[in-house]
Order: C-alpha cells, then sequence, then structure tokens
C-alpha cells in the first residue's frame, strides 16, 4: 500500500489483510487526498468511523473490471460525480467538448463518462444486483429534484430515479455518512433510513409524510413552464436547517421525498473534519501522468468557513451548501497552516484563506440564528439588508496569526471577496490590511454587470456598491503606494440581459477604462434560480417574464461587446450596434466604443486605456480555462462528495462554493 493514502488496489487491499471492504466508493475524478476534495473528506471519516474503504477512481464504464476489483462491499457502494457535475466537466457553455480535465491525472479528457452518477449506478446494478447504493455530490444534489438539463434541451427527473440508487445524499454530506454507516453496519436496511435529514429516497404515494411541501409533479413541470417555475420556487423557499420542510415531488407511481436540509456542522464538527489525516497529495499512481491538475490551486490553501449569504441566482452554494455561515476555529486553521509550512515544496506562501466567499466570519444577523435565513430574501442585495451586521474582526485577526507562523512569509487571498459587504463595514482596517498584505498584485471581485435589470435578475447588488468599492480600492492603494489592480469578473447573456443591457455594459468598461481578458457566458446548470429562469423566460418569484438571449448569434454580440477593443470583435460589435440603433456608439469621438466603417480599428488601446488590464491580460489568459468551469470559488466550495459551480465554471477545488 501506498504509505498514508486509502486502499485503491486489490494488491493495496490484500497488503491490508481486508478480505472485503465495509465501503466501496466510486468517483469521477483522480484520487486526491485533500480536504478540498471531497473523495478525501467521506473516505477518511468513514476510515475515521472504524470502517474499511476502498477507493475506486474513474472506473472504465465500458466493462467491468473496475467495478468488480474489490468484489462486493459488505454495506454498500458510495458513488459520487466527482467535485463538479460531469456534463460541467465535459462541456463549454456553448456546448463544445472539453479538451482538458482539471480533475483527471495529466489533464486529460474523457477519463469520466457524461452523467456519471447515472452510468455508474447502472453498472452497479448490473454486475452487483440489489446491493445498498447511495448517491451524492453536486451532480447528485443539484439533480435531485426533477430538473431543466441544458445539454438535452429538456426536463430530466431526478437522478435518483433514473440511477436506480437507494438514496442520495444531498448537500455537504458528512453527517448522513455519519448515520448511514453504523446503521448499515448495524443491519437495518437502507430502505427503512427515511428520518435523516439531508438525503432524497423513492416511496409509494401512500407512505407520503404529512405536513410536506408538495412541489408540481416531474410530469406537470416536464410540460408546463409555469409548473417548472413554481417547483423552484419551493424548492428554495424550504431550503433552511430551521424552518425548512420536508419537500415531495410524484414521479409517475413514485414518490420522491427531500427531507429537511442537514444541520451545518458545528465549529468543533468542522475542526475534526479537517483534523484527520489527509496526505494534501495526489494518489503516487498519477505522477508519472503528469500530476492532478485541479490541486495546483488548492495545494497550499486553507478553507476556513463553509455556506455564503450572497445567494446569487446563478451559483449551487445555496441548494447544496446552504446559505449559513459556520466556521472552523482559529486554532484549526491555524494547526493547518503549520502542517502546510511542513510540506517539503512549500516555498513560504499560503494561497488562500477562504471558503465560498473569503470574508463571511459570522452570520449576517442574530436572528437567522434561531428563525434560520429570511425565506425568498437576500441579504446583500439589491441593498443590504438594515439588519445585516458586517464584521472583520475574527476573520482580520486570524490572517495576522497566520501571517506570523513560523515559514509563512506571504498569506493570499484568491477565493472571493463580497465587496459589496466589505464596503459596508464603518471600519477601513481590514480593507487596509487586505490591500496591503493580502492581494497579489490583482484583487478579484464580481460586480458581474452594470445594469440594475441584469443584476436584480442575478441577485447581485447594484453598481454603485461596486463603484463605491472601487473608488475605495483605488484611494488605500495609491495612499500606499502600491500599484495593485481589482479583476472584475463580468458574465454574459444571463435572464434580463438584452443588447441594450450588453451595450450599457461596454460603456461602463469604457468610462472606467476596464478592458477584460476573459468573459464568462451565462452557463445554465442544473438547479439554479438563473437556470429556471434561462428554461421558462419567467423570474419564479414575481412569475414576471424574462428576456433570455439564447441564439448563438445574440450571445455572440453580448459577448464580442464586452471586448468590443479587441480587432476580431469589431464586424459583430459594429452589427449589434447597429441593430440596437446605437450609431451613437460608432465613431471617432472618445465616447464611441468602434471606428465607423472608413476607419479601421487598432489593435493599441486609446490613449488614456486602462494600463492595469495590460499588467493583467497575461494572468487572464492563463485563467480562462478553468476560470469558465468557475473560478469564483473560489468561489470554490467544498463538499464532502463535491464541489460547488458558480454558474458553471469549476471552482477551485477548495472548500469554497463545495459540499
Amino acid at each position: 500500500m501506498y504509505e498514508g493514502f486509502l486502499p485503491t488496489t486489490k494488491k493495496e487491499m490484500d497488503e491490508l489483510g481486508i478480505d472485503q471492504f465495509d465501503f466501496i466508493y466510486i468517483t469521477g475524478d483522480a484520487y486526491v487526498d485533500h480536504p478540498s476534495f471531497g473523495a478525501a473528506i467521506v473516505t477518511r471519516l468513514i476510515e475515521n468511523m472504524g470502517y474499511t474503504v476502498g477507493i475506486i477512481s474513474q472506473p472504465d464504464w465500458h466493462t467491468d473490471k473496475d467495478f468488480r476489483r474489490f468484489g462486493a462491499p459488505k454495506y454498500a457502494f458510495l458513488v459520487t460525480a466527482g467535485n463538479i457535475d460531469s456534463m460541467v466537466a465535459h462541456y463549454t457553455a456553448a456546448k463544445r467538448k472539453r479538451s482538458d480535465d482539471a480533475y483527471t491525472a495529466g489533464g486529460v479528457a474523457g477519463k469520466r463518462p457524461d452523467r456519471a452518477v447515472i452510468v455508474y449506478c447502472q453498472k452497479l446494478r448490473e454486475y452487483f444486483g440489489d446491493i445498498p447504493i447511495a448517491i451524492g455530490g453536486l451532480e447528485a444534489s443539484l439533480r435531485r429534484f426533477a430538473h431543466y438539463d441544458y445539454w438535452d434541451d429538456a426536463v430530466r427527473p431526478s437522478v435518483l430515479v433514473d440511477s436506480g440508487a437507494d438514496i442520495l445524499m444531498y448537500g455537504m454530506g458528512e453527517h448522513q455518512i455519519q448515520e448511514i454507516c453504523p446503521r448499515l453496519a448495524a443491519g437495518e436496511s437502507i430502505r427503512n433510513m427515511t428520518d435523516i435529514r439531508g438525503i432524497c429516497y423513492l416511496t409509494e404515494p401512500v407512505n407520503t409524510p404529512i405536513g410536506a411541501a408538495q412541489c408540481p409533479s416531474f410530469e406537470q413541470v416536464r410540460d408546463s413552464k409555469t409548473e417548472y417555475a413554481k417547483a423552484v420556487k419551493i424548492q428554495y423557499d424550504w431550503q433552511d436547517e430551521v424552518y425548512g420542510k420536508t419537500i415531495i415531488q410524484r414521479h409517475g407511481k413514485m414518490m420522491l421525498v427531500q427531507t429537511p436540509p442537514a444541520y451545518s456542522l458545528t465549529t468543533e464538527e468542522l475542526d475534526h473534519i479537517y483534523s484527520l489525516p489527509y496526505t494534501r497529495a495526489i494518489h503516487p499512481s498519477y505522477e508519472a501522468l503528469g500530476g492532478v491538475p485541479g490541486i495546483e490551486e488548492v495545494r497550499f490553501s486553507i478553507t476556513h468557513n463553509r455556506g455564503c449569504f450572497g445567494y446569487c441566482n446563478f451559483c449551487s452554494i445555496a441548494l447544496h451548501q446552504g446559505r449559513r455561515i459556520t466556521v472552523r476555529s482559529v486554532e484549526s486553521v491555524l494547526k493547518e497552516a503549520e502542517r502546510i509550512t511542513q510540506m517539503p515544496d512549500f516555498k513560504g506562501y499560503i494561497h488562500d484563506v477562504g471558503g465560498p466567499t473569503a470574508d463571511f466570519r459570522r452570520p449576517s444577523c442574530d436572528k437567522q440564528i434561531t428563525k434560520g435565513l429570511c425565506m425568498g430574501k437576500k441579504c446583500l442585495a439589491p441593498t443590504p439588508c438594515p439588519a445585516l451586521k458586517v464584521d472583520h474582526t475574527e476573520y482580520l485577526s486570524m490572517l495576522r496569526k497566520i501571517r506570523k507562523v513560523k515559514g509563512v512569509k506571504k498569506v493570499f487571498i484568491r477565493s472571493g471577496i463580497r465587496y459589496d459587504y466589505l464596503i459596508e463595514d464603518k471600519d477601513d482596517e481590514f480593507m487596509r490590511e487586505l490591500i496591503m498584505h493580502h492581494v497579489s498584485g490583482q484583487l478579484k471581485v464580481a460586480p458581474e454587470h452594470c445594469s440594475a435589470v441584469v443584476l436584480d435578475k442575478m441577485g447581485k447588488p447594484h453598481i454603485e456598491a461596486y463603484k463605491r468599492f472601487q473608488k475605495r480600492f483605488y484611494e488605500i492603494t495609491k495612499g500606499m503606494g502600491k500599484e495593485q489592480y481589482l479583476v472584475p469578473y463580468l458574465m454574459s447573456s444571463h435572464p434580463g440581459s438584452t443588447l441594450n443591457e450588453a451595450i450599457d455594459l461596454a460603456v461602463f468598461l469604457k468610462e472606467n477604462k476596464i478592458r477584460p481578458e476573459q468573459v464568462q457566458d451565462f452557463y445554465p446548470t442544473p438547479g439554479t434560480i438563473s437556470t429556471a429562469m434561462f428554461y421558462t423566460e419567467l423570474d419564479p418569484y414575481t412569475m414576471e417574464k424574462v428576456y433570455v438571449p439564447k441564439t448563438p448569434k445574440e450571445k455572440a454580440m453580448q459577448r464580442a461587446l464586452l471586448q468590443y477593443f479587441r480587432p476580431q470583435n469589431r464586424e459583430i460589435v459594429l452589427e449589434a450596434l447597429k441593430a440596437a440603433g446605437r450609431r451613437d456608439l460608432i465613431g471617432s469621438s472618445p465616447k464611441c466604443l468602434i471606428e465607423g466603417d472608413s476607419h479601421k480599428q487598432g489593435n493599441t488601446p486609446r490613449k488614456g486605456g486602462d494600463k492595469s488590464w495590460q499588467n493583467t491580460s497575461k494572468t487572464r489568459k492563463a485563467s480562462s480555462k478553468q476560470q469558465e468551469r468557475n473560478t469564483s470559488s473560489m468561489r470554490s466550495k467544498n463538499s464532502t462528495f463535491g464541489n460547488s459551480q458558480r454558474n458553471g465554471k469549476k471552482n477551485a477545488p477548495h472548500g469554497k462554493k463545495k459540499h
């Protein structure tokens, strides 16, 4: 056996003297023993509970060889697609096949099937019959109800129906796995475990729990976009661990039952999870293949929190990880920092101390601790709630202590600061120290758009909040004599964005001398409110019509407008401006986006253009592929069974937008 890693081969199983594993964990990702990867957390937790567990990573689904590697487990198979949805891993927002995969050795594509959870479970049923199967991770979690599937352009039933699994664990999963494992070991049938929070199961309608919130059925949401929108609102309204209800949705002759969300882990429980003996490395068998790219961003990063009350409509965190903020103790974080300094290839730089949102260390208000988070409302958008409490004291203190750890030269924050939260802090102390100590030349923030119409559909604060933050950031930066810049994330073609809104954004970028090197098209990933808008052309919370750019031509126009300055975009930008009747933006005056037909657009930025974006272009280009799969997180979220997605961009695996 490779020292420190859990067994992945029959040879390692034999060397350990194990005749039959208690549990076998199947994942669509390469095996990385790091707490930013769901497989590591779940399997280490099972091991810590005293059970044996074998890992089958990226099995070849064309044959039974890998699935039969260990034989049948004593109690159950546990199945996940990996850190992100397999379809997001395999296809771009334009539905083009990706040529690489950050969660596979060597970064090569093609090592997991499309809809991996379904394929893996069907193979297990074929080879092992009626053996208990539990599914989890982001793919299972966000597809737990009937859902619109962008790649099929159709509504699919719950993944629990299609996969044939017995139980679906949604969310982060630690509490569920700690209940399911001992009950299976005690001889209880997995089909009787209907009292566990944070799971979905199928039952006959006669056994439906009393008092549940009922969604329109699969057949109804498949056939009616209005019913689909109604279902999404019900599903989001009751996803709160304090007041959340059981939610039911009929699928043919069976009833899908989602029990209320599992309770968030306490600080003590999180500390325990992160104290397990992770090697923080890829499995040695991958070294000759070039390693696993997904670990690079998080190898020297620390996750200190979970949850996000930002609640953006295009993000999966609310439905997967939850809005409630839970945190590790400062002592636990410091111990991890000390462990990192002992790693042989550590050069003194901690890349991130974050989570879904780096600077959330406390609930947004005191009420939510006992009453839950407000149904149908957002803490920060469109303007901050009057009850919002902004406090960076503990986070700042923790960062100061990490900076003092022996061997640490610099501590960066890369997973995403909520600028709209930070700018509400009446004390500049954290912002000053952030700029002085924790920015590596660029600070990534996410205004996403400038149009109030679009931002309202995104569930984001209006652009005035970003303008205030931008002004203060550069004031402090200049006062310190530093040359640092903001790198804003921008999204094109989100529901609500007409061509006029895209033009307004282009004008905003020009006025603010911002020249983004990479832009993210809206990606309709399973389960989000924005995806519901994309499919139904309705706002689930108002039932008002929403404009949705869907044609490749219009989406290309909107994307090009955000990079109007590129010579290769000139013709399509010209076409867009003419189509929108905005000839006032065509010409040679300073306000114009492009020159007229009699002029040739040059490649050199107009005099007075933002030099900061010239400085950041190389970094933006290098990160563009990874960002399209989701870099907000980190906005990256860590899920015991898998990561979270922000608009289909693949989040860096770390504890962010995951469980």
